[in-house]
């Protein structure tokens, strides 16, 4: 029943996203992409989360980023000493075991950026994106970029043709980084959740992305307009770039710790203030009946539609950390209890940058380089955050279908 009820979803999900332009000859134009997309997502679904192998790469990559966590404990103990045990496994303070890896990991993409092995793998795989996502090379280059450097980070490296792009190419750019992670917080995400759903969807979504666009905000391009651009190349020395990128990761960290301790009391100040007027029942659980449908569409088990919309509208109104602590011994009255697809949906849909913040970010680094482009971005706001949100709901169904 639920393979139905996903399909269905799925089939509700592509229309909400074709419905902001109803361009039924783009439409028929796109749909190859479209259909290869979606096949495609499906495949790498079933290879991630089905077969022995899928597992294996999954279990390097988690064994990457739990010495990666490892490491970063090392660090933190020798600074916080008595503070901090290495060894408690998970006892220390959130910021310590969830985001103190930031910093490790964004010294390793500095370190990376520097040695030129970031910026060939990206033009690499952003080449082979581009035959088969229908949209330019500049858009596909930018897709993988924000996956591995940041959605905002990423536009540094096309400054010199960004005061040029035209509105509809400029919002596949930030939708596309909308729907993806940096990889500088994938350890983060794996101290809280599941670390195969965590891979699962940073694949999944890269492909979601474009389908999302070709409905909503589709396009050709002219041979003289696909072009791609050159990333800036630093001319630092290797601990000039080694100390600016640790030096983000710190900011990183103190960005997320202070939208956390900000959130969560919030929330807590709404939760209580609407279960003292609506005698017990909390703005949490009203925001979980409001994406009740939208869960179900996924595919939840119906007892759990009421807490995985909870989850997803969290996510949605402050960022996906605060959705996340709800898996771990942080959350209040402890872990959410789902099922093994509730818990494969909700977790999957939780990890993008899908949310109201990501919007502000995302046009402050594009005003700092271009300011015209930074209003243009947050004239479209509501729209590129619609379109990411549908990524991952088109990404939480295919799971759900798989898992």
């Amino acid at each position: 029943m639920h393979v139905l009820i996903g399909l269905i979803g799925l089939v509700v999900f592509l229309a909400l996203a074709f419905l902001p332009s109803r361009d039924l000859r783009m439409l028929r134009v796109k749909a190859p992409y479209i259909l290869a997309l979606l096949a495609l997502q499906v495949v790498l679904a079933i290879l991630l989360l089905r077969t022995g192998i899928g597992q294996a790469v999954i279990e390097v990559i988690a064994g990457v980023f739990g010495a990666l966590i490892g490491f970063a404990g090392e660090g933190v103990a020798f600074v916080f000493g008595g503070l901090v045990d290495v060894e408690a496994g998970g006892a220390a303070p959130f910021v310590f075991t969830a985001l103190a890896p930031i910093i490790v990991i964004s010294a390793l993409i500095g370190i990376l950026q520097y040695l030129r092995v970031l910026p060939l793998v990206i033009r690499g795989i952003g080449s082979v994106l581009a035959r088969v996502t229908g949209v330019g090379k500049l858009e596909s280059f930018n897709a993988v970029s924000s996956a591995v450097i940041g959605q905002s980070e990423n536009l540094i490296a096309i400054k010199k043709i960004l005061p040029g792009l035209p509105p509809h190419r400029l919002y596949t750019i930030s939708a596309s980084a909308m729907s993806t992670v940096s990889m500088s917080i994938v350890g983060a995400y794996m101290t809280m959740i599941e670390p195969r759903y965590v891979v699962a969807a940073i694949v999944l979504n890269l492909f979601g992305a474009f389908v999302v666009v070709n409905l909503l905000n589709p396009y050709e391009l002219t041979p003289e307009e696909d072009v791609t651009v050159a990333p800036e190349q630093s001319r630092q020395s290797f601990f000039e770039v080694m100390g600016e990128y640790i030096l983000d990761g710190g900011k990183v960290v103190l960005s997320v710790a202070a939208m956390l301790i900000g959130f969560v009391a919030v929330m807590a100040l709404l939760n209580g203030i609407f279960a003292w007027a609506l005698g017990g029942t909390t703005f949490q659980d009203l925001l979980g009946y409001a994406f009740w449908p939208l869960a179900f569409l996924t595919g939840v088990p119906v007892p759990e539609c009421a807490d995985v919309g909870r989850l997803m509208a969290t996510k949605l109104i402050s960022n996906e950390f605060v959705a996340m602590l709800s898996f771990t011994e942080a959350a209040p009255g402890g872990p959410v209890q789902l099922s093994e697809r509730g818990t494969a949906i909700a977790q999957t849909f939780l990890v993008s940058f899908a949310n109201f913040s990501s919007i502000g970010i995302i046009a402050g680094a594009a005003k700092s380089l271009a300011p015209e482009q930074g209003d243009q971005i947050a004239r479209f706001g509501l729209k590129l955050l619609y379109g990411a949100t549908l990524v991952s709901f088109i990404t939480a169904t295919i799971v759900g279908l798989v898992v």
